[in-house]
């Protein structure tokens, strides 16, 4: 059973831990790390299993829209991703998809824009993507070549996207082209399009080590009307970054329960194993092993939390999102792959909790920034702070 005393850490407040006792008590009555071949069929339930019993709430931003809150509340995202994590790896991605999948439309979005689509965000009947990067455009947004030229009162887009989860089975995308209005990452916008428009197909299903929803998306001659821009023209790049800004620290957090659930079945196992008339708990390798692993959680978790309640304080926490995420994720990796080497064989046979766990870690390392984009946006805020601090 994960220890739950972090949950009265100063990060948080009252509801926060009433909120992660609840949810883990749900989750442990309603999910299971398994599911069927259908990969697809399963993310269409879960969201609608999320929507049903109100979590998805927690995903977007405005009362009036069908969020708990008037805006997203950081430190409660990344509770939920994390107690999701922990118990379901797909769950935790249903989730975090129709947060940044209508993110931009909650923090930019028109007041119209919000009234179509968040609320069948957060009850669970409308599922949301977030189509960012290309083929030749993943960490190097400003290399995006899908373009959007206006057209009367639309805009058409003629490119392509990859790597879009939630891909094929989404209701609508948010699509960031390249507009024009300046060079490299200025001259992009962002668009909502909807599964159905004409022009827009799903090019190629993908299929990752840790199967969800993925795919590569084309657009060819695809007419969108200009209401569904988000923002103004060439606000795109800002849009983007702001919405990443706000699901990046909860990227550390599905980490996190990742690790607490690998921790968890490592410590069972250890202290069940027998090994030369002892259990595999006995030996002080195994003990330095559990005490590495616990370390490597609680440091995970300081930084999670802390850049989860500094953004909740209104503060700016590009630097602190990107070590929290950076030290989630990669902590989380050493920790699964300690819990692979305690299970020994066991350990990676198809479908236990263990195998499954190292599998799902893999991408957090990549996605939504990879390891060493964040370490090049970590040296430059430093940077910036020693350049500002040493001027007259």
């Amino acid at each position: 059973m994960t220890d739950t005393s972090y949950l009265d850490w100063p990060f948080f407040e009252p509801r926060h831990a009433a909120l992660a006792r609840e949810l883990d008590a749900w989750a442990g009555a309603h999910l299971s790390m398994a599911h069927g071949h259908d990969v697809d069929a399963a993310c269409r339930a879960l969201v609608a299993e999320l929507g049903e019993a109100g979590w998805l709430r927690h995903a977007v931003g405005g009362r009036d829209y069908g969020g708990t809150l008037d805006a997203i509340d950081t430190r409660s995202i990344c509770l939920v991703r994390e107690t999701l994590a922990r118990h379901a790896g797909l769950a935790d991605f249903a989730f975090a998809m129709q947060g940044l999948g209508s993110g931009a439309i909650a923090l930019f979005g028109s007041e119209e824009q919000k009234a179509r689509y968040l609320p069948r965000v957060a009850a669970g009947s409308a599922i949301a993507a977030f189509a960012l990067s290309e083929p030749d455009a993943g960490s190097d947004v400003a290399a995006m070549a899908c373009a959007a030229r206006p057209d009367g009162d639309d805009y058409v887009l003629d490119g392509e996207k990859t790597w879009i989860s939630n891909g094929g089975i989404a209701d609508f995308y948010v699509v960031f082209a390249r507009t024009g209005e300046a060079e490299g990452a200025r001259g992009i916008s962002a668009f909502i399009i909807d599964a159905d428009t004409p022009g827009f197909t799903v090019a190629e299903r993908i299929e990752v080590i840790a199967p969800h929803p993925l795919a590569r998306l084309r657009f060819e001659g695809c007419r969108v009307p200009a209401a569904q821009r988000i923002g103004a023209g060439g606000q795109g790049f800002k849009v983007a970054m702001a919405t990443l800004d706000v699901f990046r620290t909860s990227v550390a957090a599905a980490a996190l329960g990742f690790a607490r659930r690998a921790f968890d079945e490592a410590l069972a196992r250890t202290r069940s194993r027998r090994m030369f008339g002892k259990t595999l708990a006995d030996f002080q390798l195994t003990q330095a092993r559990l005490a590495d692993m616990a370390t490597k959680i609680d440091a995970a978790a300081l930084l999670t939390y802390r850049a989860a309640w500094e953004r909740d304080r209104g503060q700016r926490v590009t630097k602190a999102a990107a070590m929290a995420k950076l030290t989630a994720t990669e902590h989380a990796q050493a920790v699964i792959d300690a819990a692979v080497q305690l299970f020994g064989g066991l350990g990676v046979v198809s479908g236990q909790p263990v195998e499954m766990l190292y599998r799902d870690i893999r991408a957090l390392r990549i996605y939504e920034g990879a390891s060493e984009v964040q370490q090049l946006i970590i040296a430059r805020e430093l940077l910036g702070e020693a350049v500002a601090g040493s001027a007259p």
